[in-house]
């Protein structure tokens, strides 16, 4: 298979399984005023969902990335895409929060398999100058997918009931693995397994990736935007909800103005790229970020927390792919570990950022939350432009892989 035309069809079915995934992640973030209803409880102990749900991804990413490299990583992709349809459809017929909490981190253990390898499959077939771009066009789909789940979560909470949402994703899933089963059985060079003999090594493996000082950096920061980003978005409709006096349906639709940042930058990556250069992307990302944040934090009007909300995600999506781009090149040789490390880096993130956010929800409310959040992603942009910088200088002549 030629590296420079990857098939159409698979980037398709992998930007369907990322919708999904990405869906199913952020389904409750609107709904949890409607779930605290339901289940009589807190809104920091319903959140609990979104935390379990981000430690089973980051956590089983250490299992997928090897798994991807020994099996095929769309082989992987797929059967993992049909599991999550389980913890979908049980979180759909749970009547109580210990069992909500449950199909949730079920969820969340099969889904991790979807967006890290899919990166990697990217990384192994596209060259590095067309990479980005390429990344930036798969992964609108798991923006949509951020979309829809936000905005369906409140609106079907508002509507059908919450637990029409999780049968919708229970729909989804069954749907992209199977077309992309179907697709790997009449084309199985799309995915050849690259170790072909031998037990999967999954801590060595792991280790080779953490010695090298370039990947212990990118790491460290993808934790660093989890733990803000991630962790303040849970609770930003909730803000929007309890500050503005709007309903749910209509907190999850300006929340997810971030995504549609997210697909602005899909469309405008080629030119975005190539004007503002790696360093820019990460400098203006934390900017927009800073910007976009407070703003929701301090709005009084619905108008400008959509804009907040639009420009947070903006600036989200130029910083993440930057950091995404450097990702598939931190070790080539074994790109499916590589990318599932650096997505359990970023969703391990999420999980301690949401149980911070609900500590400080309790100790100083949502909008000192939101507002700490933009501080924080400012100066982790400036940092990592400033580091993309130091390693252009370190080796100003090198051409990745």
């Amino acid at each position: 298979m030629s590296r420079s035309a990857p098939p159409r069809l698979v980037i398709l079915l992998l930007a369907l399984a990322g919708f999904a995934s990405m869906a199913s992640m952020r389904v409750t973030d609107a709904m949890l005023p409607a779930l605290s209803q339901a289940f009589a409880r807190p809104l920091a102990d319903v959140a609990q969902n979104i935390t379990l749900f981000a430690i089973a991804y980051g956590v089983l990413q250490l299992c997928y990335g090897p798994l991807g490299d020994r099996f095929g990583t769309l082989r992987v992709i797929g059967l993992a895409t049909l599991a999550c349809a389980v913890g979908a459809l049980g979180s759909a017929l749970a009547d109580s929060l210990p069992a909500l909490l449950l199909f949730r981190t079920l969820n969340g253990a099969t889904a991790a398999a979807i967006i890290p390898l899919s990166m990697a499959w990217v990384g192994d077939n596209v060259p590095y100058e067309r990479r980005q771009v390429a990344l930036a066009h798969m992964l609108s789909g798991a923006v949509m997918g951020l979309i829809s789940g936000q905005v369906a979560g409140g609106f079907l909470a508002d509507t059908l009931g919450w637990p029409a949402a999780f049968g919708l994703l229970t729909l989804l899933f069954l749907v992209a693995g199977s077309l992309l089963l179907v697709t790997l059985r009449q084309r199985p060079e799309l995915s050849p397994a690259k170790v072909a003999q031998g037990r999967i090594a999954f801590f060595s493996r792991i280790r080779e990736v953490l010695l090298i000082a370039r990947a212990r950096r990118i790491l460290a920061l993808v934790f660093l935007e989890g733990i803000a980003a991630f962790g303040a978005l849970a609770f930003a409709a909730s803000h929007l909800y309890e500050r503005l006096g709007v309903s749910l349906t209509q907190a999850g639709l300006m929340i997810a103005l971030f995504g549609v940042g997210g697909l602005v930058f899909a469309a405008l990556a080629r030119p975005l790229v190539a004007r503002l250069g790696e360093s820019g992307l990460a400098a203006g990302g934390g900017v927009l970020m800073g910007l976009g944040f407070c703003l929701l934090a301090l709005a009084t009007q619905a108008l400008a927390a959509t804009a907040g909300a639009f420009c947070a995600g903006l600036g989200f999506y130029m910083m993440h792919s930057t950091l995404q781009i450097n990702a598939t090149q931190m070790a080539p040789a074994m790109r499916g570990t590589a990318m599932a490390v650096f997505a359990g880096c970023l969703f391990l993130g999420q999980s301690v950022g949401v149980s911070l956010g609900g500590l400080l929800l309790r100790l100083t409310g949502s909008l000192w939350l939101l507002v700490g959040t933009g501080c924080w992603l400012l100066a982790l942009g400036l940092a990592f432009a400033w580091l993309l910088r130091q390693w252009h200088v370190e080796q100003p002549n090198a051409v990745p892989s």
